[in-house]
């Protein structure tokens, strides 16, 4: 097996991952894209001999290779006729360009961009309908389901997202207004960006994933749980209609579900930590706070609305992060910040990828001034 990979968002936790997934596998690397590293862009360049780069900062600068940028680099090299493989793990909302580039032109998407389906779901699910592509999700948790539900789809009751219950899992709700940056950035187990570290920590990382679900798999809200495993070893489970589950177990370590993305449906060789049940002393679950955790409850509730909510919700969310990362608003004030302006929501026409954009522009304006009022 040999495959031609563009790799959108490569130098990020991802990106990294997946340069080492093609270290083992020997896949080519035909482009890639990075924001603001140009000195790790270099070292990619020297290493896996591209033909091009896409610089999404616009910070002109000479790797080696043609540089291409923004929007129109990515949906180019998404749409080169001699790559198979697009996966994209840029951060933000201009991952949904290169994803409905690579679609229409048959190629799949190996996804690991939340909110490519989160805000744009409809405009992806009718683009991929239509064409020759497929999407295979990246993120272990979609990962593990979409490995547990294939052939049996029929057959299943409900999904289990798992979560690691975050760095303040038992922390009291009445401490969490005191959280600084500082600590919600220690997640327990995984190693990840500041912004879906914090995500994780007000558990609306997985909100975000109960809707990314919702479009990756068909299943209404109410047949997508989550569950709370503090040790991150199972990723996914399903409910089967007799009574039994299916789990998928591994320790954590996204080369697995990135290689899986990539050899799909083979399964090859990885060099990663096979899992051994003796040195796991326990596996233990719970269910999620939803009243310490508002902002998972809110994510049912906006899935459930639809329309535009679910890019509403998306938008005010990064932008509350990152007011809370410069230590402007606290950290609960980050899922009050989202039902406010979700509640100011005038209104967008989210039938088109027009409206959807508008609505996610109009979301992010507003989010300094829905905090100054609720800091006054």
């Amino acid at each position: 097996m040999s495959k031609k990979i563009a790799l959108l968002g490569a130098t990020g936790s991802i990106g990294t991952s997946t340069l080492d997934v093609l270290r083992n596998l020997g896949f080519e690397l035909v482009a890639f894209s990075f924001h603001s590293n140009v000195n790790r862009a270099k070292e990619i360049v020297k290493e896996f001999h591209p033909r091009f780069a896409v610089c999404t900062s616009n910070k002109k600068s000479d790797i080696g290779v043609p540089i291409l940028y923004g929007r129109d680099g990515l949906e180019f090299v998404a749409s080169l006729e001699d790559v198979d493989i697009v996966l994209v793990s840029t951060a933000g909302t201009i991952g949904v360009f290169p994803t409905l580039a690579a679609l229409k032109s048959g190629k799949r998407v190996a996804l690991a961009n939340k909110e490519t389906l989160v805000s744009f779901g409809p405009i992806v699910k009718k683009t991929l309908e239509k064409s020759q592509g497929e999407i295979i999700p990246v993120d272990s948790e979609h990962s593990a389901i979409f490995q547990l539900l294939d052939g049996r789809k029929d057959e299943v009751e409900n999904i289990y997202l798992t979560a690691s219950g975050g760095p303040f899992r038992q922390t009291p709700k009445d401490e969490l207004k005191n959280v600084k940056p500082r600590d919600a950035l220690k997640h327990p187990t995984w190693s990840m960006g500041r912004k879906i570290t914090i995500d994780s920590a007000t558990m609306i990382n997985k909100g975000l994933e109960i809707i990314e679900a919702y479009y990756l798999f068909d299943m209404p809200p109410e047949r997508i749980k989550v569950i709370v495993h503090p040790q991150s070893i199972i990723h996914g489970m399903v409910e089967l209609r007799d009574g039994a589950w299916l789990a998928h177990l591994s320790f954590p370590d996204m080369r697995i579900p990135i290689q899986y993305a990539l050899t799909y449906p083979e399964r090859l060789p990885s060099p990663v930590r096979t899992f051994n049940p003796f040195e796991v002393s326990e596996l233990t679950f719970e269910k999620p706070d939803m009243e310490k955790f508002p902002g998972l409850k809110l994510a049912y509730e906006v899935l459930k609305e639809g329309r535009e909510l679910p890019t509403i919700f998306n938008a005010a969310n990064e932008e509350a992060v990152y007011l809370f990362l410069d230590e402007k608003v606290g950290f609960t004030d980050i899922p009050e910040i989202i039902h406010r302006v979700i509640e100011l929501n005038p209104g967008f026409d989210h039938n088109s990828l027009e409206g959807l954009l508008e609505a996610d522009r109009w979301a992010r304006g507003k989010v300094k001034e829905v905090a100054r009022k609720l800091n006054k």
